[in-house]
């Protein structure tokens, strides 16, 4: 019994359902170990494999998720800095949501992987998390979900429908265009090239007039261009110019890693930035700094120069 072409969407099923992504690779691992232990006893007339690791898979996130508090972003713990000279002091107490690394899988680009979306889902109770990803993601029927939580039909539709109305305000997330848009695409190379020339002016003409921007694990967030504007200032200033970009993708969004210059020559990765683009224009960037972010999309931690692709 071959478990492994179902890892990628379970690692992002899971991923979903706890909001890190270094977790979730941890609890698909286990839920394979229990699939492989349990192999026996599986019986393919009430079940596909794939409706039976979701099984294991949700009781295993489901058991993670007991006792632990939400992983928001700063825009989600309290109103702006109007301070762009604010302390960037570290909240490491706080189990900050983290990115998904779209190229360590084949996988499409989902909207229901919008880092916005993961970050409201985080708002739900762990099974009404589970039954909106099983239901409305995965397409899971109504009494596959019930056999999966334990549960009936109508609390899974009960759950369903909380679920729903406790994500109203977020369902614009899903109407985010696609990194491979040609205006996407188009915005975010001349973003890229202003953040490699430390241009503020146009950055700043890059973004919405109200753009959002935030760093955890910096618990503080900004928004308005102007305010986005004066940070970068203040970052460019104390990094200096000439940095290095190279363009990824996270959550099925743009985005960039960004490699601050070094004395002596080279560069050191910075931070790897999470943007949505609407409009033609720049209207969020996640700022992360976390080494275990950094790990899970594999990036070095220095670069030369030689080896930036430069932004067309």
């Amino acid at each position: 019994m071959d478990f492994e072409p179902y890892r990628g969407e379970l690692v992002a099923y899971c991923y979903r359902m706890l909001g890190a992504f270094d977790e979730a690779e941890d609890v698909v691992q286990e839920t394979m170990l229990r699939a492989w232990r349990a192999r026996d006893r599986y019986d393919g007339t009430r079940a596909s494999v794939r409706t039976w690791l979701y099984r294991i898979a949700t009781n295993a996130c489901l058991t993670a998720l007991e006792g632990r508090g939400r992983r928001p972003l700063p825009s989600g713990l309290g109103a702006p800095s109007d301070d762009p000279g604010a302390p960037l002091t570290p909240a490491l107490d706080i189990p900050w949501l983290q990115p998904f690394p779209d190229a360590r899988f084949d996988m499409g680009m989902r909207a229901d992987l919008r880092l916005a979306w993961v970050a409201a889902m985080q708002v739900l109770p762990p099974r009404q998390r589970a039954v909106l990803v099983l239901r409305e993601v995965l397409e899971f029927s109504a009494a596959e979900v019930a056999t999966q939580l334990g549960t009936t039909v109508a609390a899974v539709n009960s759950a369903l429908q909380r679920a729903r109305a406790a994500l109203a305000d977020v369902g614009d997330v899903v109407e985010v265009a696609e990194p491979d848009d040609p205006e996407v695409h188009a915005v975010i190379q001349r973003y890229m090239r202003a953040f490699e020339a430390a241009d503020v002016p146009a950055l700043v003409r890059l973004l919405t007039d109200e753009a959002v921007l935030e760093m955890p694990p910096v618990p503080l967030w900004y928004q308005g261009s102007g305010d986005y504007g004066l940070f970068m200032h203040r970052v460019f200033e104390m990094r200096g110019t000439g940095w290095g970009v190279q363009h990824l993708t996270a959550n099925g969004q743009p985005a960039l890693a960004a490699y601050a210059p070094e004395h002596g020559g080279g560069h050191r990765l910075h931070t790897l930035q999470v943007l949505t683009v609407t409009g033609g224009k720049v209207a969020h960037n996640v700022v992360f700094a976390d080494p275990r972010v950094f790990a899970a999309f594999d990036l070095p931690e220095q670069i030369s120069s030689d080896e930036f692709p430069r932004a067309r």
